[in-house]
Order: structure tokens, then sequence, then C-alpha cells
């Protein structure tokens, strides 16, 4: 591996993130608040250290392999939430650096897990970070910096793949960058539209950029100490349940169906399956939610249902309600949706749609071939064959996906953390949902897991976040041969 090269890629993408710092320190200005310093501060920090890596091994090679891509993108991620946390620990925000650290990885990777405890009284600069540390995360850090910077050169795709590592990193164009910048073109679209129409709403400019930010990026950062459910607006929540929704499906369907390719929704199998799944949700919690008579009438137990279901599948974590209240089959079947997850290409977590597809398909597969052990078939989606490798890769992942979250579970049970609060806890931050169960649930927040079970959640959210494979592969003797 050419440690020269790795560095001056590092470099690059260091200062790109270091330059997003100044927005933070505009609104700071612009509210006239005294923490413009600690952005200015935290740029400077950042641009030196990324300057220097740039510098250090400019003459470095273009050419990226396989096993330097993952190594890029671990380490970005991770110098990421490291100069991420730097305003909130210039600020005081929090009094532990383990806690800015936290804030900010739950940030980065669209969790949404806040320790936190009051959020109505931070300054507006530091609320708009933690926004944005949503908003960059969301497509991804590698992806934005494809899309912007041509000092990457080539092998983006070494890049691209590392970072978005599902069954299917769809290229859209012939050329990384320019995927990359279409990608970013219909995440842009998304956002500004559903600003406009949360200002329609009534919901001030702020507190519209914020929660756009959040939404698209399905991170779940609020401006609120209750979240959505501060507001109380009916029109506020079926704006941010349907940018949600639009939010967890694949960005290049957006593409092909903005490019006027007509079916680009109605021929797509994991598309239908994951619809199918918010609808058959919300169905049965509005029924469970009208017969508990916990909202009263039928449209506004189906306003709680949608909106919290939505949250959930896509993985977003805004709530507008204390589902920690509900009856334990919806608590149970909010559990199951925070694995499932949004679709592949979507800025949702958890295991995709076309994971549990695929995974379903081939148990169907499976007892056929009990029943008719000479026959030939074969697993399709979306009418085209999936082949054994890719089928195996889908069942290791799972169980992967299965064995990080067990592991983690107890070893937070282990530091004391109560059984429901760990698992829960687990599963909403390696499924990059944010609010889990009993204390980390929608009303309360992760202030008080112990310092180690913060960076074991720390682990669980990059995990997730980069898909498992990116970081284990790193832990495996082979990745380090030569």
């Amino acid at each position: 591996m050419r440690v020269r090269n790795m560095i001056r890629v590092l470099g690059s993408l260091t200062c790109f993130y270091g330059l997003t710092m100044l927005a933070p320190l505009l609104v700071a200005l612009i509210y006239r608040e005294r923490d413009w310093s600690a952005f200015f501060l935290s740029f400077l920090i950042t641009m030196f250290f990324g300057l220097s890596l740039y510098l250090i091994a400019f003459r470095g090679s273009r050419e990226i392999t396989n096993r330097e891509g993952f190594l890029i993108v671990t380490f970005v991620w991770a110098l990421a939430g490291v100069f991420g946390a730097l305003p909130y620990i210039f600020t005081h925000t929090f009094s532990t650096v383990t806690d800015a650290l936290f804030e900010t990885v739950s940030g980065l990777t669209t969790t949404g897990a806040s320790v936190m405890v009051t959020i109505e009284d931070k300054s507006h600069g530091i609320l708009f970070w933690r926004a944005l540390t949503h908003w960059i995360g969301g497509m991804g850090i590698i992806l934005l910096g494809l899309a912007i910077l041509p000092l990457i050169g080539v092998g983006g795709m070494q890049l691209f793949r590392a970072e978005v590592p599902g069954p299917s990193a769809d290229k859209i164009k012939p050329r990384i960058a320019d995927t990359a910048k279409v990608l970013w073109k219909v995440y842009l679209l998304l956002t500004m539209a559903e600003v406009v129409a949360l200002l329609f709403s009534g919901m001030n400019l702020f507190d519209a950029i914020c929660h756009s930010f959040a939404t698209v990026a399905t991170g779940g950062f609020s401006t609120r100490n209750l979240s959505i459910e501060s507001y109380n607006s009916t029109a506020i929540e079926m704006i941010v349940s349907f940018f949600m929704i639009l939010a967890g499906i694949n960005f290049a369907l957006h593409f092909r169906f903005l490019t006027r390719e007509k079916k680009a929704y109605s021929d797509n199998g994991e598309l239908r399956l994951y619809l199918g799944l918010i609808v058959a949700a919300t169905v049965v919690a509005t029924l469970v939610l009208k017969a508990d008579k916990l909202y009263g009438g039928w449209f506004d137990s189906f306003r709680y249902a949608i909106f919290q279901v939505s949250s959930i599948i896509t993985c977003t974590g805004f709530s507008s309600a204390d589902f920690d209240r509900w009856p334990d089959l919806l608590r149970l079947i909010l559990v199951l949706l925070m694995f499932v997850g949004a679709m592949v290409g979507s800025t949702g977590g958890g295991l995709k749609v076309m994971r549990v597809l695929v995974m379903f398909k081939n148990i169907y597969l499976e007892l056929y071939r009990l029943i008719h052990p000479k026959a030939v078939i074969v697993t399709r989606v979306n009418k085209q064959v999936i082949d054994n490798a890719l089928i195996h890769s889908v069942l290791v992942y799972i169980a992967a996906y299965l064995a990080v979250f067990v592991t983690a579970t107890l070893t937070l049970t282990a530091l004391n953390v109560d059984l429901i609060s760990a698992a829960t806890g687990v599963a909403a931050t390696l499924g990059g949902v944010g609010p889990g169960l009993a204390k980390v649930g929608a009303h309360g927040n992760y202030a008080e897991i112990p310092m180690v079970g913060k960076w074991i959640l720390c682990f669980c959210m990059y995990a997730g976040r980069l898909e498992i494979y990116t970081i284990i592969i790193l832990l495996v003797p082979a990745f380090w041969r030569k």
C-alpha cells in the first residue's frame, strides 16, 4: 500500500471538511453569537492539518487500490469525527471529550442518538453545525469529495464502493465523479423542496433548514427538546413524513424518475416491499392506537402512526410522540423496522430492504427445493437473476450485522445498562435510527450511558454507516499482507 497516496487524499478531503465549518461560523455571526470564534479556531486547526497532509504527499500516485480505498474511507470518517467535535469542545457544549465525539459521530453517521440533555438553550451556530453534520454525512463525505474535488484523481470507484458497500452501489453515469454530482443534485433538490414546504407550514427559516438537513439525511437531530412533537402541527408532521419516505428510497431511482424514466418506481421490487412495509405497519399501528384510545380519533391515531413508522424504517429518528408508551406489539414492530431499514442507495440505515428481500426469497427457494429437489430455479429481484455469490454475500452480511448487535448488547449489559436500553440502543445506533426504548427512548437520550458504552456505540454507528465490512475488514490479518 502506498502511504503517500493515502495521505494526499486524506489531506484534500480534510481540507474540504474544514471549509464546511465556515457555514456555522456565518450563522453565528448573523445571530451575533460569541461562539463564532470557536468555529473559526476549529476551521483553522482542521485546515492546517489537512494542508499539512496534502503538502507532505503532494507528489503521491493518483491511483487508488481497493485496500487503500478501505483505509482512506475509514480514516476520513474517523478524522471527521475528531475535528467535528472541536466546535463542541471549544464552546463547552459538553463537559467531556467523549460526549463531544459521540454527538459528532452520531451526526455524521446520521444516527441522531444524542447526549445533549437540553437543546433549545444552545446557540444557533451549534445547532446549525449539529444539523450540518447530518447533511454532510447523509450522502457521504467521500461522495461529496468526488463530486467537488478533482484533486482526488482517478480511482474514485474504489472509494465509492468502500463508503457505499451495499448490494448495489449504482453508477448512474460512466464517470464516478458525474455519478456523485447527480446524486448530490437530487439530494440538494429534496432538501430545498422540504425547506420551502416547512416554511409554508409555519416553521421559521432556521428550523426549516435544520430539520430539512436532518430529514433528507435521515438523521433526526432537532432544534427542539421534544423533536417534532414540540410543534404539535399536523402539517409539519405530514411534510416531514413524506420527505422521510422519499429519503429512504434509492436516490438513483429518484434521478431516473426525474429524467422521465416512467417505470423507474413501478418496476422496482425493493421499492414495492419498502412501501408495503410502511403501509402494513401504519395500518396495524393505527388500529392498535385507536383500540387503546391513546390519541382519540382515527385521524390522530393515523397521524402518529405514519410519522413514527416512517421515522423508524427510514432510520431518521424524529419523534412526534413518546412511542415508548405505546403497547408492546407496536414497540416490537418499531424495533423490527429498525433492523429492516430503508432501501439501498438511500440515506437510510439498517440492514436495507434489498437484503431482507433477498433473504426471504432465498428462504422460499430452499423450501421449494425440499419439495422439488430436482427443480432448477433461480432467485430474481427486479426481473434480474441474483447469482449465488450475491446471495451468499447478503446472508453473510446479515450474520455479521447480528453478531455485532449481540456482542455490543452483551457488552453494554455487562456495564450495568438495563437489557431493553442496551438492546434497543445498539439496534438504534447500528441501524442509524437514534432513539431506542426505555432510557434511550424518544423522551430520553444517551447521556446516562457509561463512557465505555458510548465508545462502543460510536463503533456501532460507524459500523452501521459504513456497512460493517469497511470497518471489520481492517481486523482481518490478510488485509495487511502484501
